[in-house]
């Protein structure tokens, strides 16, 4: 890497942690102030010092999620944290002097942003569903004694489950009920059986579930039963449930959780399609609103560098809002009478990435 490249790169990097620090601390500032009540309610209960560690846990928690919201507006502050710093000490002038074109300088700006883009990706698809029971709790939970209602949630079998109450730290279901069903086309299931129980609780040796006086009713017996003693649920494990069970909570799990839970007939399939769509076209999105804003930050004379920022935040700003815009029209039946999550999770791509390339051709270099 060349000098120069280290210099901008260091820059960079300077002003993505500084960038990353003033947003996601005044983000977590505000939370902690609107919630402030909801974590003192078991100060009597639980005493000052684990509420307090509680709330830092929370927070280094909710530190992935506040990360994937404002991911592409880091990456926009630094930014022009860094390119105002070069254009107030005349450091572009002496880089254009020395043969240079200005569209070098951005060069490992972008290099860098897709790096943060690969680190959003690992946030979205490897953290954030691994952590998800913990992020869905509330500021008044204590932890391990959470509890949630589990409503027709699906497993990889097909089979729909049903309780009055999942307790998270026996990682048990209160009176289950269990449908059995055999898929026969792509939209059409047949039921095969119920199962009820007095009580559920996950084994995590046999990856099951087992069943306390569990019985199996069959269509074709209605009146009789069979003991069942456990039963294997693909893909829905305790750690899963308190993600399930919040269905607005489902932007939490992997692309490939998504896929399974898409293929299982569940009642809202356009919402999941429009966020396996959207988990691609994020980390584009980003990448983008940084392509667009760059040629406008890259200016030479100092005394245009407010506007400058104003032009760029604006065009960043307008970005952000469509990609926001689309998120809720995505499940909204607006053309032809019918749904297509793909056209909307696609459409800020389609429209910035072409003024993205003419900005850049544009730039006075």
């Amino acid at each position: 890497m060349k000098i120069l490249d280290r210099y901008i790169a260091k820059n960079f990097l300077i002003g993505y942690a500084i960038a990353f620090c003033v947003l996601i601390g005044l983000r977590v500032v505000i939370d902690l102030f609107i919630g402030l009540d909801e974590f003192v309610e078991n100060l009597d209960t639980e005493g000052v010092v684990n509420v307090l560690k509680y709330v830092g846990i929370y927070y280094a928690m909710q530190l992935s999620l506040y990360f994937k919201d404002f991911a592409s507006m880091i990456t926009v502050v630094a930014a022009a944290f860094s390119l105002g710093r070069f254009i107030r000490n005349n450091e572009l002038i002496a880089i254009m002097a020395s043969g240079i074109s200005l569209k070098r300088v951005a060069v490992p700006i972008l290099f860098l942003s897709i790096f943060f883009a690969g680190l959003l990706v690992i946030d979205q698809e490897v953290i954030i569903p691994r952590i998800s029971h913990r992020l869905v709790q509330s500021k008044d939970d204590i932890p391990g004694q959470e509890q949630y209602d589990v409503w027709m949630i699906p497993d990889g079998n097909g089979s729909l489950f049903y309780s009055s109450a999942f307790d998270v730290n026996s990682a048990s279901l209160k009176s289950p009920c269990i449908i059995t069903r055999e898929q026969i086309s792509p939209r059409l299931w047949k039921v095969t059986g119920r199962i009820s129980a007095d009580k559920a609780v996950y084994n995590y040796d046999t990856m099951q579930w087992d069943l306390i006086n569990g019985r199996l009713v069959l269509p074709n017996n209605m009146e009789g039963f069979q003991p069942l003693p456990s039963y294997k649920s693909p893909n829905l494990e305790p750690i899963n449930i308190p993600v399930m069970a919040k269905a607005e909570h489902t932007s939490m799990l992997s692309f490939k959780q998504l896929n399974a839970l898409t293929m299982q007939n569940p009642r809202d399939v356009a919402q999941l399609y429009s966020q396996k769509n959207f988990r691609i076209t994020e980390p584009i999105i980003n990448f983008i609103t940084l392509m667009v804003s760059l040629p406008v930050l890259i200016c030479r004379d100092p005394r245009s560098m407010k506007s400058a920022v104003l032009v760029s935040f604006s065009i960043t700003s307008a970005c952000l809002l469509m990609t926001f815009g689309c998120k809720m029209l995505s499940t909204e039946e607006l053309f032809f009478s019918r749904l297509i999550p793909e056209f909307w999770a696609w459409l800020p791509v389609f429209i910035f990435l072409p003024i993205a390339f003419i900005e850049l051709d544009a730039m006075k270099t």
